[in-house]
């Protein structure tokens, strides 16, 4: 019978997927090298499976490792809020956390119901608007931490992630070929926005923005409706959509930075315990992977 596995060697294997490497994995975990190898041997042998390619150098997931990844997250995810639950203080308070609907959408929703489950007596307030605006409001006292897209004007901040830039269009449009591009944008201000305007302009390439919108809703609706081409970031990438790169004439974008922000005159215990907890699990996160565009 295969027995109770090892949580210390479910993180290194997912330590190992995520990093992509047996080096970058070993700094995740505090282990070196030879460690992690021989962490990878022992899960294996217990389960009687190869769980990666025999190639070491170009590591690749055998059809038993992809199950055994998902098992694993899972796990892991379970042991690491029991151990929050359980070894953090019985703190309580009310919190409002500000952030974009995008980020809410798409990084939050598990690591805010994981935090919800450890620390029930927290109650989180979420507001959802642009990164500017979450400025503004943090300046006024009207909210407690906010997750936003750093800004050259925001001063201050946690940075917790980093969010690389894509190009995104409809599963069947094709308005790359189009001599004047259509774009989908955040209104004026936007970081997303300045940065697929100036990534066209340094390359040449015309453009027509043909819709605006506030939410990213209203980006998604009108590039699955074929209207025009925009830029999200790679976490809000969903099944269907197209990415776009060099091989569709389209230059490449820089990586954005995510940033946590408190309130100037200082947070309340629970609020810092929620910011604290959601730098940590932003760090961790995967989320829906991007193929590389060509």
């Amino acid at each position: 019978m295969i027995p109770d596995l090892d949580i210390a060697l479910l993180r290194t294997f997912v330590a190992i997927v995520d990093t992509g490497g047996l080096t970058s994995a070993g700094k995740m975990v505090g282990r070196t090298q030879p460690a992690i190898t021989h962490q990878i041997k022992r899960l294996e042998e217990g389960l009687g499976r190869p769980l990666f390619g025999s190639d070491r150098r170009h590591l690749s997931l055998t059809r038993d490792g992809e199950v055994l990844l998902g098992y694993a997250r899972n796990l892991l995810r379970l042991n690491d809020e029991a151990r929050a639950r359980f070894s953090a203080p019985d703190i309580e308070g009310h919190v409002t956390l500000g952030t974009p609907d995008l980020y809410a959408a798409y990084l939050l929703p598990e690591i805010l119901g994981s935090f919800a489950r450890a620390h029930p007596k927290i109650e989180i307030e979420l507001r959802c608007t642009r990164s500017v605006h979450l400025h503004a409001a943090l300046q006024r006292d009207e909210i407690d931490v906010a997750l936003m897209t750093d800004q050259p004007e925001f001063r201050g901040g946690e940075t917790v992630r980093r969010e690389r830039l894509i190009w995104v269009s409809g599963p069947t449009a094709e308005l790359e070929t189009e001599e004047t591009l259509p774009l989908a944008v955040l209104p004026t201000g936007s970081v997303y926005r300045q940065r697929a305007l100036e990534a066209l302009g340094r390359i040449g390439r015309k453009w027509s923005i043909t819709s605006v919108s506030d939410s990213i809703a209203g980006l998604q609706a009108a590039v699955f409706a074929g209207l025009a081409v925009s830029v999200f970031p790679a976490c809000a990438l969903s099944p269907g959509m197209r990415v776009l790169g060099k091989a569709e004439g389209l230059p490449e974008l820089s990586s954005l930075e995510l940033v946590l922000h408190r309130r100037p005159k200082g947070v309340s215990e629970a609020a810092e315990h929620l910011a604290r907890y959601i730098g940590a699990e932003l760090a961790q996160v995967v989320a829906f992977r991007a193929p590389e565009a060509a």
